[in-house]
C-alpha cells in the first residue's frame, strides 16, 4: 500500500478548506488490488470506504449456496459494507475486484473523528451519506416496482461501462434474473434500440 493520497482524488461532496484537504489527505491510503482479489472477506469487519480511482468492484453474498451480487462500483464511486462499517461488526457482504483496480481507502472512524473538528469535513460526510441513502432507496424501489426489462434499462443508464465489463452471471444475479432470462431481456432491449435507430421520418 502507498500513502500520500491527496483529498482531491475523492468526490467533492463539500467545499473543503486548504487545511481540511490536508488533514483529510493524511488519513487516506491508496491500495492497488489484482483481479479476483478479495477486498472485504466474509466475516471481516469493514473499516474503510473504498473510492474506485480505477477498476471495478463487486459486492456479493451467498444465499442457498448461490452467489448474489448486491452492488457494482466503478470509477468515480464509493463502496463500503453499510452495517459492518457503522456497527463495527463482521460483514457477510463480501467485496472483490473484478479487474486490476486502484482504490483510495477512506477510514470511516478517522473521517468521523475529523468531522467533529472540521465543519467542511462534517458537511462532506453528511452529504456523502445522504446521497448514498438516496441511491439505495432508488435501487430498492426499482427492484420492487420495475419489470425485468425496466431494471435492465436502468442498469444500462446508470452503469453503462459495467454492462460490458461484468460477467453475465454477475449481472443476472444483480438484476434478480437467471442468466437465460437476462439474455432474453438483452436481446429484446437491443432489438428495441435497433428499431428506434433505424426509424426514419415519413
Amino acid at each position: 500500500m502507498e500513502s500520500n493520497c491527496i483529498a482531491d482524488k475523492v468526490p467533492s461532496f463539500a467545499v473543503l478548506s486548504e487545511e481540511e484537504r490536508r488533514v483529510l489527505s493524511d488519513i487516506l491510503v491508496i491500495q492497488k488490488v489484482r483481479k479476483k482479489q478479495m477486498v472485504v472477506k466474509d466475516g471481516q469487519i469493514c473499516r474503510y470506504m473504498f473510492y474506485v480511482c480505477k477498476g471495478l468492484l463487486r459486492q456479493f453474498y451467498f444465499k442457498n449456496g448461490r452467489e448474489i451480487t448486491e452492488h457494482f462500483t466503478c470509477e468515480g464511486n464509493v463502496a463500503y459494507c453499510i452495517e459492518s462499517i457503522f456497527r463495527n461488526k463482521p460483514s457477510h457482504l463480501m467485496m472483490e475486484a473484478l479487474e486490476n483496480s486502484e482504490l483510495c481507502m477512506i477510514p470511516y472512524a478517522g473521517l468521523v473523528e475529523l468531522s467533529l473538528v472540521h465543519k467542511g469535513i462534517a458537511e462532506w460526510l453528511r452529504s456523502f451519506l445522504e446521497n448514498n441513502l438516496i441511491l439505495h432507496q432508488v435501487k430498492a424501489d426499482s427492484w420492487r416496482f420495475e419489470s425485468a426489462r425496466e431494471r435492465y434499462r436502468r442498469f444500462l443508464r446508470e452503469f453503462p461501462s459495467v454492462a460490458s465489463r461484468a460477467s453475465v452471471n454477475d449481472m443476472a444475479s444483480y438484476l434478480l434474473m437467471t442468466p437465460e432470462s437476462l439474455s432474453r431481456v438483452r436481446s429484446a432491449v437491443s432489438g428495441e434500440m435497433s428499431g428506434k435507430t433505424g426509424k426514419t421520418d415519413p
